[in-house]
């Protein structure tokens, strides 16, 4: 009745939580593999973030494949680490203690990236409401009441804004 899963056919061996390790060879080797990935992943949200300050947006949306794969092999690899840190802290406390150095720089970098990412959002966010306020500003009739109180326009007066996301 309680059956396991089966792996589905679309996962790849890197894609799998590897075996525990139990030699130093394995563990540097686990090591390296997570900063081969973390370097990676570096140099394409450094791309990322360099291509957003430029305005040029929609090519650092090309990037995203390439982030995804890699942020996925980042998670495969961390998960590999969780599961081998006891034997780590024991064999090559001072390769855990590089790993985490350098897992703190490439939390900092993530971080300028999303904050980066997050302006470029508001900005946007602040141009689009700003160009949908002067133009419900123009279609709304400058009106008054019998008593002189400005007149509250309709909903026919208002005009919604559509953004195309292709251009």
């Amino acid at each position: 009745m309680n059956q396991r899963p089966q792996a589905s056919p679309a996962l790849s061996p890197a894609s799998a939580p590897a075996r525990a390790i139990s030699t130093p060879a394995e563990a540097r080797k686990l090591a390296e593999d997570l900063m081969d990935v973390m370097s990676g992943l570096l140099g394409i949200i450094e791309r990322e973030t360099e291509l957003v300050r430029a305005g040029n947006v929609r090519e650092a949306m090309r990037l995203e494949d390439q982030k995804g794969e890699l942020s996925r092999r980042y998670m495969v690899a961390v998960e590999n680490l969780k599961n081998a840190q006891k034997y780590l802290a024991q064999v090559s406390p001072e390769l855990l203690t590089t790993l985490r150095r350098h897992h703190d720089t490439f939390r900092a970098m993530l971080q300028i990236n999303l904050t980066v990412l997050a302006t470029a959002h508001a900005v946007s966010e602040g141009i689009v409401r700003g160009v949908n306020a002067e133009i419900q500003r123009k279609n709304i009739p400058n009106t008054y009441t019998a008593s002189g109180q400005r007149a509250v326009p309709g909903p026919r007066n208002i005009t919604p804004l559509s953004v195309s996301r292709s251009l």
